[in-house]
């Protein structure tokens, strides 16, 4: 496939690995590059439930070979290589080696978007298809493209860092030349990546992004996070989807770290493998935060000794459990903040964090608060969430997405919003008051459900909490409250009520509150207001 300039990418051995000498505008292959010069022997990624791991040097001789194998079947810049895994050091080790020769890696969540797997591939029109063992593809048409078993890597038997062994594509590569990098074989606007949304909408949307792109917002990742060549990171959240791919899989790649890889989070192995694999930070969500508070375990900061903090990202921490949690634990919660079109926008670390904030955002996202008129708001004012160029750049900023001909689509140039409301405070924090689609308009006062939500949650014997914008005939919209209870409590509806005027000023307080066993969630734990606005339009909407 032609780049996007129209010119086919020459293909030319490089001079060698050295920072910037025949690496080109690919920085993927070169921080690859620079950590197995500086620590050959140090492990890049541990998969734990396959109990095996791979070195630096292990992992810069194996992607010198998937190149040479990607080089022998003519793949350019822009040939798409469809990677159908769950999390394993496979996965990883296809993943970096594909984006360092240049070429676009493209990762699917399958068990999410089965129903959509074959209008997906049709629209990717890959080179090369590889699958994991036990991967369900429900017998899709690959469209002509060379459809290949993933197979297991394994390090050669009976030789220290030896790379030979395994099956599947791994068997394939065995003697193919890993002495020397070939150059790569992309630009900075070529494509990096097309990975798929967890299908918020009926249907997932192809996310495209470039080498400048992904290379920034991974730098700027890891300079919010804090993460160094000390750090081991521990992450079992999907390694499909940009959060895990950046913050947990190139961020270390940037910073010379350790990635530490589980399939799935389990509640009861989770501080084990922290304590066993001394991780310095692991990966959370408010799921993971509240299954713990809600079934704790017998363990506490103080028992981890090399644990700095646990992540929470893709979607709102509630004040009230991030202060549960570090009082339960004693470890130390940091939200950061992102979206699947922009990247990370903003994170923190433990010595650089305030209660309630997703941290400072990432420097190159020149994120502003803007009002109605796009005009950009003074700190402490709340307004839509734009990010992108700050001015004067020479390259504009492109926000793409896949068409259905298979053909990147521009969606923003420049400056996107990203559908959130928020406000910056004086020191530059970020505080993200919910999505503008949830916004309750209420006889013209914006309304933001979360500041409802995070009163209700305070309220004594409320374990969750969630309000909508339901149809009013002389306010246009109302406000409507559904509200989980605490094990044992009982609640009433109008009690909660009378508490929250005291809180709350009129034109904000809850015409009604319902009662619910639990609130529709997302499988990525996401809250579903929509599912909440559905089921009251089916059970008041005609007017009861």
């Amino acid at each position: 496939m032609k780049s996007l300039d129209g010119e086919l990418t020459a293909l030319a051995p490089s001079d060698g690995d050295a920072a910037g000498g025949g690496l080109g505008h690919n920085k993927i292959a070169r921080w690859l590059a620079d950590g197995a010069a500086a620590a050959p022997e140090k492990v890049l990624v541990h998969s734990i439930d396959q109990d095996k791991s791979i070195t630096w040097s292990q992992m810069q001789r194996l992607a010198r070979r998937i190149g040479q194998y990607l080089r022998a079947r003519s793949v350019g810049a822009n040939d798409r290589i469809v990677l159908l895994s769950g999390n394993c050091i496979e996965h990883l080790a296809v993943y970096y080696s594909v984006m360092a020769y240049g070429a676009t890696i493209c990762t699917i969540q399958v068990d999410m978007n089965e129903a959509h797997l074959g209008d997906i591939l049709r629209s990717l029109g890959p080179k090369m298809i590889l699958v994991e063992s036990g991967v369900d593809t429900g017998g899709f048409d690959a469209g002509g493209a060379e459809m290949i078993d993933l197979g297991d890597w394994r390090p050669d038997g009976g030789t220290e860092g030896g790379i030979d062994g395994g099956s599947g594509f791994f068997a394939g590569l065995k003697g193919l030349p890993d002495d020397q990098a070939l150059r790569p074989v992309n630009g900075d606007d070529d494509i990096a990546s097309i990975f798929y949304t967890s299908g918020t909408t009926s249907k997932p949307k192809g996310i495209v992004c470039n080498f400048r792109d992904l290379c920034q917002n991974v730098e700027g990742t890891a300079a919010v996070f804090g993460i160094g060549e000390a750090d081991r990171i521990l992450d079992y959240r999907s390694f499909n989807w940009m959060s895990a791919q950046v913050l947990s899989g190139l961020s270390p790649l940037a910073g010379g770290a350790t990635l530490l890889l589980a399939r799935k989070f389990s509640r009861g192995r989770f501080f084990g493998w922290i304590r066993d694999h001394q991780a310095t930070i692991a990966a959370g969500n408010p799921t993971v935060i509240n299954m713990l508070i809600n079934r704790p375990e017998d363990i506490d900061g103080a028992r981890l000794p090399d644990l700095r903090y646990i992540t929470s990202s893709s979607a709102p921490l509630m004040v009230r459990d991030w202060e549960k949690f570090e009082e339960m634990y004693g470890i130390t919660v940091v939200q950061g903040y992102g979206t699947s079109e922009t990247g990370w926008i903003a994170g923190a670390h433990e010595a650089n964090r305030r209660l309630g904030s997703v941290g400072k955002p990432i420097p190159y996202q020149n994120l502003w608060s803007i009002d109605a008129d796009g005009k950009r708001l003074p700190p402490g004012e709340t307004g839509s969430i734009e990010l992108g160029d700050g001015g004067g750049e020479a390259v504009q900023r492109r926000f793409a997405y896949l068409g259905e001909d298979g053909a990147p689509k521009v969606n923003a140039l420049g400056r996107v919003t990203t559908g959130d409301f928020g406000h910056l405070d004086a020191d530059g924090y970020l505080y993200v008051s919910g999505r503008e689609k949830d916004l309750i308009i209420r006889g013209g006062v914006n309304i933001s459900p979360v500041e409802i939500d995070n009163l209700l949650i305070g309220l004594e014997g409320v374990a969750d909490a969630a309000a909508i914008g339901v149809p009013d005939p002389i306010w246009g919209e109302e406000v409507v409250a559904y509200v989980v209870a605490e094990a044992g409590a009982e609640l009433s509806p109008e009690e909660l009520i009378s508490q929250l005027k005291d809180l709350l000023p009129e034109a904000k307080l809850p015409k009604s509150i319902l009662l619910r066993d639990a609130l529709p969630k997302s499988e990525r734990g996401k809250l579903d207001r929509q599912a909440l606005r559905d089921a009251w339009q089916t059970e008041y909407g005609g007017g009861h």
